[in-house]
């Protein structure tokens, strides 16, 4: 069998659908096995930008990119404190249906979590904080990656995926890690895809309701703006 990774860094961003559905995987995992997770980000907004929009660091507040911003600032002082921030945020938009890109959602969401609310404008006003999600962006996209959810190995190796709706627990969570860990031994394996059938798409669209009642923005795959109700597309 393939030497098991101690750790393995998962680079999100809250705005995804299928990055979350994958992070409860992965949470799983390493409840599972032991793994250290280290959250790392990755900007939408930034890679499906539109020729003449302005990037999203050069808005007051970016949907994807402000959320971020607030969890660069809280993994200062803890892995844990951004870990419990992408858990609360993507529970809010991706099964709830609010909106945790919001100003004052966020900061309702950061007092559930017995943290001080002003976190969030501290960190849209400290401008390094935009230094550490542009520079875990750009480290998926100088690996020639083009979403989330993206994840590297300590080796170095680099895999997008997987992509799914249904995360398993138990000893499924770990039989599809293994196979993710195996992956690793073939450098040259590029890809490995299902086709979406047209109830594939009936099943996406309505797992991801209560995210696109939410969300105040298109989804965009690889440039193309996509209907995720007609199509079971998305964020990716």
């Amino acid at each position: 069998m393939t030497n098991q990774p101690e750790s393995v860094d998962f680079h999100f961003d809250v705005m995804c659908p299928y990055a979350y559905q994958t992070s409860l995987w992965i949470r799983e995992v390493r409840e599972l096995t032991g793994l250290t997770l280290n959250w790392r980000f990755f900007s939408l907004e930034e890679i499906n930008r539109e020729e003449g929009k302005k990037h999203p660091w050069e808005r007051e507040w970016s949907y994807g990119w402000a959320m971020m911003r607030i969890g660069a600032l809280l993994r200062r002082t803890s892995m844990d404190h951004l870990d419990a921030w992408y858990g609360r945020a993507g529970k809010a938009l991706h099964v709830d249906g609010h909106k945790p890109h919001e100003k004052a959602v966020a900061e309702h969401l950061l007092e559930e979590l017995g943290l001080e609310p002003g976190l969030v404008d501290q960190a849209i006003a400290d401008p390094t904080t935009s230094d550490e999600v542009m520079a875990e962006h750009q480290r998926v996209v100088d690996a020639n990656g083009y979403g989330v959810p993206t994840m590297f190995f300590p080796d170095g190796q680099c895999l997008f995926g997987p992509v799914l709706i249904d995360p398993p627990t138990g000893q499924a969570a770990v039989r599809l890690w293994d196979a993710v860990v195996t992956w690793t031994e073939f450098p040259h394996l590029y890809e490995l895809q299902r086709p979406k059938t047209a109830d594939d798409a009936r099943l996406i669209a309505e797992t991801f309701r209560p995210y696109l009642e939410a969300r105040d923005w298109v989804s965009i795959n690889r440039g193309q703006v996509v209907d995720i109700r007609g199509l079971g597309a998305g964020d990716e």
